[in-house]
């Protein structure tokens, strides 16, 4: 027989986590299915989340991991295939693992993949000192020698972003005609101290497992200790457009439409996290979790007295 569950929560970061907790908490049965492939796992620390500042992704989803199991939240390690919504407005979902589970209403946490760009070595050092995000990393490389690699015309907001933690920045245009600066963006860079560097860049120069400079497809060399990239976002909205979800177009993709609460276009269906936007945090994720968890538990609870009422 197929097991039921009043909640299947597909993702287990922090918005999938946080949805389980409060859901365990109000005697939900709650599975939580996780594909064990955060984003932020290349990171060795996660910051600006109040009184986690500091701690590493892996410490952080392993204690959330212990409180879910605290109510009864019940975790796999897999991934899911697949997803119906049937006549009734239940769920079908079919694991990889070859689970079949029924569930009443979904939460969506499946977060986004960072595609790179394909400059050697940036993969293999990202999340130490090839990094994306001031705000997560910013405090901990300031005052360095930094480097922006442009692979859009957006690779100058992000360079007069990091010029706030450090006064040497240089913005390689790298895939960018030096033609495509509008001159606003000029008078800005050189407002903020930030030196401009035209030509491709095919590679970094590392010495004893540590970024030292951006090397030029011409040989040229500068010296850097900290760069800067933009990779592409690629939401993972697979089993959302399968259920047929409203998607939004945005600068960073594709993501479902969603209300206050996180609830989707398809009835019965909440996401949150990254899965709804590029810039979510994981303090946004866990607060964006707790809400759908609270809201579904109170659409159950309501569905429930008015089938017991006749209503």
């Amino acid at each position: 027989m197929t097991e039921r569950y009043e909640v299947v929560v597909v993702g287990g970061g922090a918005a999938g986590l946080s949805a389980a907790l409060v859901l365990g908490r109000a005697r939900r049965r709650v599975l939580v299915v996780d594909g064990g492939e955060p984003r932020n796992a290349p990171a060795a620390h996660m910051q600006g989340y109040l009184s986690r500042d500091g701690m590493s992704p892996g410490e952080f989803l392993a204690v959330g991991r212990e409180e879910i199991a605290r109510y009864g939240v019940e975790l796999v390690r897999d991934w899911v295939l697949d997803v119906v919504r049937d006549a009734d407005g239940e769920f079908d979902v079919t694991l990889e693992g070859g689970r079949t589970v029924r569930a009443r209403r979904l939460f969506v946490g499946t977060g986004l993949a960072d595609e790179l760009p394909e400059v050697p070595g940036v993969a293999e050092r990202f999340g130490r000192d090839v990094l994306h995000c001031p705000y997560c990393h910013g405090w901990e490389v300031r005052d360095r020698a930094f480097g922006v690699l442009a692979t859009s015309p957006m690779g100058v907001h992000q360079a007069l972003m990091v010029s706030q933690w450090s006064k040497d920045v240089v913005l390689f245009l790298h895939t960018v005609s030096e033609d495509g600066l509008a001159d606003e963006d000029l008078r800005r860079l050189a407002a903020a101290g930030v030196s401009v560097v035209p030509g491709e860049v095919a590679g970094l120069a590392v010495e004893d497992d540590r970024l030292t400079g951006v090397r030029l497809a011409d040989g040229t060399v500068h010296a850097r200790s900290v760069l800067f990239v933009a990779p592409r976002a690629v939401p993972r909205t697979g089993l959302l457009e399968r259920l047929g979800a409203e998607l939004e177009e945005t600068p960073f993709g594709a993501y479902p439409v969603v209300d206050a609460t996180g609830l989707t276009s398809v009835p019965g269906v909440w996401a949150a996290g990254n899965a709804t936007g590029f810039a979510e945090q994981v303090v946004n994720a866990a607060s964006g979790g707790y809400r759908a968890g609270a809201t579904i538990n109170g659409e159950l609870l309501f569905a429930d007295l008015d089938a017991s009422t006749g209503s």
